[in-house]
């Protein structure tokens, strides 16, 4: 998690057992489990995987409940850790990456997450297979009609509160809320639900990186049970549920898929990141009707008052014929005003300089300038997801980002002005588990550019609201 969600959250004294001992099977034990394991999954009819903070400490979230946790260190005193990367520019991990690929092969039917970081969906995981038990810090929800919309940045606010966005379905409008909750929210129906039912119907569940802590979200595997199913446990430390499970693994998560995958002969997907923003360039003839009053926009996808987290600066230039002074747009908003004769054309070229976190450094765009006078308004017609899948093979074929291309373009009649979208690779994780397990058990990447009670309580006889999802893996 980010350290800015942690405060947020509103303060309880009580977060539960934290800074607890952290346990690793010898070498052979462990080897010996992972093949179980793998021959569960690879019988396994209805596999569910449910998750905590522990697949995302390697993607350099720190965790809270760990030696080096958030609250651990906080109930010690000591400094709190630093995050390796900024929050939104987290990547999936192997673990991660390896349930989309188990899920695509049609082994895995459901993730039940109760981390609020978004990496199960940014990874691929589909929405109608994932349940977020605690929300996602960059998703925010329509209470009136229902719809979502996942950000590229933290939506600034917890606790199902009013943000500063509003619907964009025709005919709604209504005012966005953000997801996460807080410790005195309960579990939405819309997710603890479809979990409860993937549990009972499941003859596997696997938990990852969760110290199975907090009721009611702690429960869920156990449902299974009663069908005849099994459950694992990976996890560093020991769990409640320990004596439930059939087979307890305490080693680090990763080892452990990367392990179940090489068993299995599956390749670990690669992750490549794409993120939009868009280009508005409007234009208007001066009161002498001899110039051309015009304005540049870069602007996200989400509105034109969101941030572009993953933009440093844009450096504007234009043709090499022309007398108009360059630009450097380093604040938001991206923007930039001039005038030009009416019947000027030429070319504006865009040098797009990513911020830290990013794989690649800068984009190269150009966009051709030419004042036309029409009173049509139309959209292009462009197969967004065949654009999208092109640049996802063409950055893992060249094992290079910033690729762009376009993927929507409109234009509006009044006042004129023209909007592309672009979308451009800014970064990319490949995965070898084969190669990835080191000698001192530590793993690499390669770097290529229902109950009754729906609240969270800790288990025990004093309540508590403390999450799960926080717990170290």
């Amino acid at each position: 998690m980010s350290l800015g969600y942690a405060e947020k959250l509103s303060f309880i004294e009580d977060v539960g057992q934290v800074g607890m001992a952290e346990f690793f099977d010898p070498s052979h034990v462990l080897q010996c489990k992972i093949e179980e394991l793998a021959k569960l999954i690879q019988k396994s009819k209805h596999l569910v995987v449910f998750t905590g903070a522990g697949i995302s400490t390697s993607c350099g979230i720190p965790d809270f409940r760990g030696p080096k946790g958030i609250w651990t260190l906080q109930r010690e005193g000591k400094d709190l850790p630093k995050a390796s990367l900024p929050f939104h520019r987290a990547m999936p991990s192997m673990t991660h990456m390896a349930l989309v690929e188990l899920e695509r092969a049609g082994i895995l039917k459901f993730v039940i997450s109760q981390n609020v970081d978004g990496l199960h969906l940014r990874s691929g995981i589909p929405r109608e297979k994932l349940s977020e038990l605690h929300g996602d810090s960059f998703m925010e929800m329509c209470p009136s009609c229902g719809a979502e919309y996942l950000r590229d940045f933290e939506v600034e606010t917890i606790g199902l509160k009013e943000t500063s966005r509003r619907c964009s379905v025709e005919k709604c409008g209504a005012k966005l809320k953000d997801t996460v909750l807080d410790w005195e929210d309960a579990l939405p129906p819309k997710e603890i639900d479809p979990a409860e039912k993937h549990c009972k119907m499941a003859d596997l569940v696997l938990c990852l990186g969760t110290s199975l802590q907090i009721t009611p979200a702690c429960n869920l595997p156990l449902k299974c049970l009663r069908g005849g199913g099994k459950i694992v446990i990976v996890n560093l430390q020991k769990t409640p549920k320990d004596k439930k499970a059939n087979v307890v693994i305490h080693g680090l998560v990763d080892k452990v898929v990367a392990g179940v995958m090489q068993s299995l002969n599956m390749k670990i997907p690669p992750y490549v990141r794409i993120d939009l923003f868009q280009i508005i360039l409007t234009q208007s003839l001066s009161g002498d009707q001899r110039f051309i009053n015009w304005t540049l926009r870069v602007a996200s996808v989400h509105g034109l008052t969101s941030q572009l987290p993953f933009i440093e600066s844009i450096e504007v230039s234009f043709s090499d014929n022309q007398n108009y002074k360059d630009a450097v747009l380093d604040k938001q908003p991206f923007l930039m005003k001039r005038r030009t004769a009416r019947n000027e054309t030429f070319d504006i070229f865009f040098k797009v300089n990513y911020s830290d976190g990013c794989d690649c450094v800068s984009t190269q765009l150009s966009l051709p300038f030419e004042f036309k006078v029409s009173t049509e308004e139309h959209e292009e017609i462009i197969d967004k997801e065949a654009v999208l899948q092109s640049l996802r093979e063409k950055a893992v074929e060249e094992s290079s980002c910033g690729h762009s291309d376009v993927v929507e373009r409109r234009a509006v009649s009044e006042p004129r002005s023209e909007a592309v979208v672009y979308a451009t690779v800014t970064s990319l994780r490949t995965y070898h588990s084969q190669q990835s397990l080191l000698a001192n058990g530590e793993l690499k990447w390669k770097l290529e550019g229902s109950g009754t009670s729906r609240k969270r309580s800790r288990t025990g006889k004093r309540k508590s609201k403390a999450r799960e999802e926080e717990s170290k893996a």
